[in-house]
């Protein structure tokens, strides 16, 4: 992973983090998270400890079901539902998006329209558009794509390859090759065990994932599809090979960006962004509780010294 990467990957938490800090101050309750499924909250039980319920005797009790089998979820209606069929409302940090990520038992299957609603829901929600703006004030403080230079208009072109990398890359890993290949594009959280088996849960969901019949698969959505974004992201719009004016050589030469070394680049840097991003989901509920917590603490220390 490169040093930019790391950087990028850094400022995203940070951002996430005061983001977060900033809505706790501003609302009493954690609303970002109180209707999320996968928030870690006690609103997850409600759906998912429905069958356990006080029965009527006069019914046959229903066999145990297997959590595998997505039939037996509830596919929607419930709390926390998504603006899409199978997903969930819950934001990382209380502001990024991360409808995808599901704390419980299987869903059914999404189908290939909803697949692409998701995306386009998460793509393109609000949060996104300013954090295209931080990515690309990174890249042109780092210089990336040098061939673009520097100045307003090169931040704007900076600013377009930001926001298309994320957006290509999101449709083919969760639409377009999880449509093809029948795969879940859907992050099950494990919650469950030492912190060193949820995160090496975590980390495997790169690799492995669920088809849309319920079966554990290789996640080639994953890995071929962020090659494929990393190949289109770097020949169709990432700068040509080029001759710059510089205050020491008039006639600089700037190498093209559109090299199978930098499909690699792309493709290895994503992979690890996003095993990254599946452990910080798979601890969100555990930050989301402390925070809460906290926040709790303080709000009863405050009315013990007002007293």
């Amino acid at each position: 992973m490169s040093i930019q990467s790391v950087v990028k990957l850094t400022a995203c938490l940070v951002l996430a983090w005061i983001l977060s800090v900033t809505s706790l101050a501003q609302d009493n309750a954690p609303a970002g998270a109180s209707g999320s499924q996968s928030s870690g909250s006690q609103n997850q039980a409600q759906p998912q400890d429905s069958g356990n319920l006080p029965q009527d005797s006069s019914q046959p009790k229903q066999p145990d079901k297997d959590p595998a089998q997505p039939a037996q979820a509830k596919p929607s209606g419930t709390s926390g539902q998504g603006k899409v069929e199978g997903t969930s409302n819950d934001r990382l940090f209380y502001t990024l998006p991360d409808f995808l990520t599901i704390q419980g038992k299987r869903l059914p299957p999404m189908s290939v329209g909803n697949k692409f609603k998701a995306q386009v829901v998460g793509s393109f929600d609000f949060i996104e558009y300013p954090w295209w703006g931080v990515l690309a004030a990174i890249s042109q403080a780092d210089d990336g794509d040098p061939a673009f230079r520097q100045g307003w208009g090169s931040y704007a072109k900076r600013y377009g390859t930001t926001a298309a990398d994320s957006v290509v890359e999101n449709f083919m890993v969760a639409a377009v090759f999880a449509s093809a290949l029948h795969q879940d594009p859907r992050y099950y959280q494990s919650g469950k065990g030492p912190w060193t088996r949820r995160t090496g849960y975590a980390i495997s969901r790169i690799f492995v994932t669920y088809s849309d019949s319920g079966h554990t698969q290789f996640n080639y959505s994953e890995i071929f599809g962020a090659g494929v974004a990393g190949a289109i992201s770097t020949y169709s719009y990432h700068a040509r090979s080029t001759y710059i004016s510089t205050p020491t050589n008039p006639h600089e030469f700037i190498a093209s960006e559109r090299t199978f070394s930098n499909v690699a680049q792309t493709w290895s840097t994503q992979i690890g962004l996003d095993t990254i991003t599946l452990v910080v989901k798979e601890f969100w509920p555990d930050i989301h509780r402390l925070m809460s917590k906290k926040r709790q603490m303080k709000q009863q220390a405050a009315l013990g010294g007002k007293q």
